[in-house]
Parts: C-alpha cells; structure tokens; sequence
C-alpha cells in the first residue's frame, strides 16, 4: 500500500472521529440545557400552584373564622388546586392541602371568632388553629428544593 493512501485515510479517519465528537458533545449539551428548561418549567409550574392555593386557602380559611356560610365557588377551587397537587406533588404536600381543606371546613361548622378572640388566638400561638398553612408551607418548600437539587 502506497504512503499517501496511509496519509489519507488517516487524515479521513481524524475528521470522521472529530465530527463524531462535535456532533457528540453538541447533543450533549442540548440535552443538558433541555433537561434543565425542563426543570426551570416543573419548578415554576408548583411555585405557582402552591402560591395560588396559599392565598386562596388564607382568603376561605379567614372567611370560615368570621362566618358560617362557605363560599362554595372557594371550595371547590381550592379543591381543584389539591387535585393539580395530586398529579405534580408529593405525597406529603398533598396530604398537607386535604389537611387545610379539612380545617377550613370545619371551621365553617365551629362558632364564629370575634376580632378579640383572634387577637387572644394570635397571642396565645394557637399553632394550627391560626395557622393551618405552616405545615403546607414547609412541605412545598421542601419539595421545591428537591425539584431544584435534580
């Protein structure tokens, strides 16, 4: 075999190889910056949910503390927004919303608080009775850093 045969068909082979490399290293790449555009969506979609559902839950949750009569459009938000967690939470921020959901309904049937028994509430630090949401909270933002550490 002639030398410049040799020659050529490694100068062939190199830039077969390197063209393998390139198009490996690029699809790499798009894959990783995919997956991360991926979880940037995932993170936003539960800030947003859990967001939504605080507020919406602190709106019912006061209304329940002064009033007897719920607000059935409310409740059956939130309890769509339990079901959206069903399908993009864990186990444990779900059970925390049927919580909430279960102490706002019960506090529809509860007599109702006058401003001076919130005030003696707040100070007392009822726990839960005044702040059902803080288990939710520690729960989401958990759940939050795990989706981020992925």
């Amino acid at each position: 075999m002639d030398v410049a045969y040799i020659s050529a068909l490694s100068a062939l082979a190199g830039s077969v190889i390197g063209g393998f490399t390139s198009s490996g290293t690029t699809w790499l790449t798009q894959r990783a910056q995919m997956r991360a555009g991926q979880l940037a969506r995932e993170m936003s979609r539960r800030e947003d949910l859990y967001r939504d559902f605080i507020i919406a839950a602190s709106k019912t949750y006061g209304d329940s503390l002064t009033s007897s009569e719920p607000q059935i459009a409310d409740l059956v938000s939130l309890y769509a927004m339990v079901s959206r967690m069903r399908v993009l939470s864990t186990p444990r921020t779900t059970a925390c919303a049927d919580k909430i959901m279960l102490i706002i309904i019960d506090t529809y049937f509860s007599p109702n608080k006058s401003i001076r028994e919130l005030r003696d509430l707040i100070k007392v630090g009822a726990g839960a009775g005044i702040d059902p949401l803080k288990e939710f909270s520690e729960a989401a933002r958990e759940e939050l850093l795990r989706v981020e550490s992925l």
